[in-house]
């Protein structure tokens, strides 16, 4: 289960990144990206939902800059 990759999309100031990546992968980026929304097959998620997540189910996942939203 361990070797299981899925489709992982990373966005930031860089640009655009698609990587084939494990579970354990994805949460060391993850943690990599504090503040960054998470995104598993379109549902928003909390970092530490990834490290339980049943990983051949999940088919993307999306690190994103998080939005930070108010008056100007």
């Amino acid at each position: 289960m361990n070797d299981i990759k899925t489709t992982v999309e990373i966005a930031d100031e860089t640009g655009h990144s698609t990587l084939q990546l494990t579970r354990n992968e994805t949460v060391e980026l993850v943690e990599r990206n504090p503040g960054a929304w998470i995104f598993a097959d379109g549902r928003l998620v909390q970092p530490a939902e990834l490290a339980n997540t049943a990983w051949d189910t999940v088919g993307r996942v999306q690190v994103l800059p998080g939005l930070v939203g108010g008056l100007g």
